[in-house]
């Protein structure tokens, strides 16, 4: 096949799996509307697209996702739905291998990078996208909020995923070393106590900003496995960041509001409050880092912010795309 009627042959490949997006479609539709039988199709397509079907099909929606929670309002369940996927779980799971965070974190982000790695530069094109790949100056920048609260966010949540490999008579097991430097008491002798005290922190805060009721004994026992600690996490990720992007938006940080969860109630700048989370927490997740790898458990980085920003700065992974 010269490379003449390889391009064509690759473009009228590609174009039945991106007209598929819309619809349930299956590798035997595909075949249909290419004139083959399935088995010459999905050889064929292997050999001048370098990926599978369904594997290309599947990048191609979670890249329309991306797109969307960057550059649209539809809530993530209406995303998650819109990439043929059955369930929130199932998409924030498929979502965050892909990008290496939640999807609540990466609509946070405001990133306007949507393109996963390829073997063969076809992306999802959105509307108005460049063809060029490159960016324009100041789109994607970030403020202190956003590299303090995201990096919070992604670094709990990297934390998590490792405590997810323990056992729990690992995540229940005395730490050997315990720093109390806290003005108030609460458990930290065990590495679960401190992943529980990150999340809980951020749970009884968005519950004092937005005015709602909160269970100050914290979660019950079975809510507090890693696997449930990081839904919370993106549940009250989700609300915090919610209200403190509008105080932002708004320059509002020395505002005061009521706290009517202290007893009796107290009145607090948003400013401080967010300081004050960003500060006890980076100090409780320092504490886990610590605990994870006397645990044995072979962790990245340190939780520094810059190697949050590096993670996700879309001027670092830009990839050029083929435009249809």
């Amino acid at each position: 096949m010269n490379q003449a009627n390889r391009n064509n042959t690759a473009d009228r490949l590609t174009a039945v799996v991106a007209n598929s997006l819309d619809t349930p479609a299956k590798t035997q539709e595909f075949a249909r509307q290419a004139y083959q039988s399935r088995t010459q199709f999905h050889r064929l397509f292997r050999s001048v697209i370098e990926e599978t079907p369904a594997a290309m099909r599947r990048r191609l929606l979670l890249e329309r996702a991306a797109y969307q929670l960057g550059h649209t309002g539809a809530s993530i369940t209406e995303v998650a739905l819109d990439a043929n996927y059955g369930s929130l779980e199932a998409f924030t799971r498929a979502f965050r291998k892909a990008f290496r965070t939640s999807p609540s974190i990466y609509r946070r982000m405001r990133d306007s990078h949507f393109h996963l790695a390829a073997p063969n530069s076809i992306h999802f094109f959105a509307p108005a996208s460049s063809t060029t790949g490159s960016s324009t100056q100041g789109e994607n920048d970030m403020d202190l909020f956003d590299r303090f609260a995201g990096n919070d966010s992604w670094h709990t949540q990297r934390l998590l995923e490792y405590a997810g490999t323990l056992t729990d008579e690992q995540l229940d097991r005395p730490l050997p070393t315990v720093i109390e430097l806290l003005p108030w008491r609460e458990q930290n002798k065990t590495l679960r106590q401190l992943l529980e005290n990150i999340i809980f922190t951020k749970e009884v805060w968005t519950a004092a900003l937005s005015g709602a009721e909160m269970d100050m004994n914290g979660a019950p026992q079975s809510q507090r496995s890693p696997k449930a600690m990081l839904q919370r996490l993106e549940k009250t990720d989700a609300e915090l960041h919610r209200i403190l992007g509008d105080i932002r938006n708004r320059s509002s940080w020395d505002d005061t509001f009521v706290d009517a969860l202290c007893e009796p109630a107290e009145t607090f700048t948003y400013g401080g409050v967010f300081a004050h989370i960003m500060t006890f927490n980076a100090h409780r997740r320092l504490m886990a880092l610590d605990a994870l790898r006397q645990l044995g458990v072979q962790t990245e980085g340190f939780g520094d912010p810059m190697e949050y920003e590096e993670s996700v700065a879309p001027w670092n992974q830009l990839v050029a795309h083929k435009a249809p």
